[in-house]
């Protein structure tokens, strides 16, 4: 079921820089996040009831 592993420099490099994609990806969309809450919020407190 499990392909084989492929332990040359080449599989480990490309490897390395998928999960560096990845977590760049994962960075932009939680700061995307916060940035959008804040905005949301402060809009709220801008203009209080």
């Amino acid at each position: 079921m499990n392909q084989p592993v492929d332990n040359n420099d080449a599989a480990k490099k490309a490897r390395n820089g998928r999960n560096v994609a990845l977590a760049l990806g994962l960075v932009a969309f939680v700061v995307l996040v916060f940035v959008v809450t804040l905005v949301r919020l402060g809009g709220n407190v801008a203009q209080p009831h």
